[in-house]
C-alpha cells in the first residue's frame, strides 16, 4: 500500500473544493469536513445529521467517538466548515437526525464505503493536477500539515491527531527536507 500525502498547496485545496462542489455537494462536504476536522475516514463516514445539526442550528463543536481508540474527540466548527455545513444542509434536506451524512446512492440507508471515499478524493486530485499520491487519509494529513505550516506546535498537532509521539506526527504530516530548508532560510539569523 502506497503512503498518501497531504495537499501542500492551498490553491490546490481551493481547486479541490470547487471541483468537488461542481461534481456533488456530498463529495464537496466530505472533503470539507475531512480537511477541517482531522478525523479519520472511518469516523467521517459514521457521521449523522445529529452531529452537525440539532434541528435549529449548527453546533459550535462536533463530538465524535473515534472508532480506532474509542476516545471522544471534540472539535470546534470553523467558519469555513460552518459555511460548508449550511450549504450541504440546504442541498441535502435530511429527513431524520439519525440519517448518515454521506449516503450511498445505492438506495440503502448506509454511508458510502471507505473505497468510494478514496476514489472520490483520488479522482478529484488527478482532475485538478495534484502530483502527490492522494487518498481519503490525505484530508487528515492536510489538516495536520497546514496546522504545522501555520506555526502551531507539533505537540498540539500530535494531541489533536491523537498520536503517540511528536516524531510520529512529524512523519505523518510529511514534513519534508524542503520544509526544514525553508525554516533555515526564513530564520536567516
Amino acid at each position: 500500500m502506497n503512503n498518501v500525502e497531504p495537499i501542500r498547496d492551498k490553491r490546490k485545496i481551493r481547486a479541490m473544493k470547487l471541483y468537488l462542489k461542481k461534481q456533488s455537494m456530498r463529495n464537496y462536504f466530505l472533503f470539507s469536513i475531512g480537511i477541517s476536522s482531522a478525523l479519520r475516514i472511518s469516523d467521517i463516514l459514521d457521521l449523522k445529521v445529529c452531529h452537525i445539526w440539532d434541528g435549529k442550528k449548527i453546533p459550535d463543536f462536533i463530538e465524535v467517538k473515534e472508532k480506532k481508540n474509542g476516545k471522544i474527540k471534540t472539535f470546534p466548527v470553523s467558519l469555513n466548515l460552518k459555511i460548508a455545513i449550511q450549504e450541504y444542509l440546504d442541498c441535502y434536506k435530511p429527513t431524520s437526525p439519525e440519517q448518515y451524512l454521506f449516503l450511498s446512492k445505492k438506495g440503502v440507508d448506509q454511508p458510502i464505503t471507505r473505497f468510494q471515499a478514496l476514489r472520490i478524493i483520488k479522482e478529484a486530485g488527478l482532475a485538478i493536477g495534484v502530483k502527490e499520491n492522494l487518498g481519503s487519509h490525505s484530508m487528515r494529513k492536510t489538516w495536520g500539515y497546514w496546522a504545522y505550516r501555520e506555526g502551531y506546535p507539533i505537540a498540539l498537532i500530535c494531541e489533536a491527531l491523537n498520536h503517540s509521539s511528536e516524531r510520529v506526527t512529524r512523519k505523518y504530516i510529511g514534513i519534508t527536507r524542503s520544509d526544514v530548508d525553508e525554516m533555515y532560510l526564513t530564520l536567516n539569523l
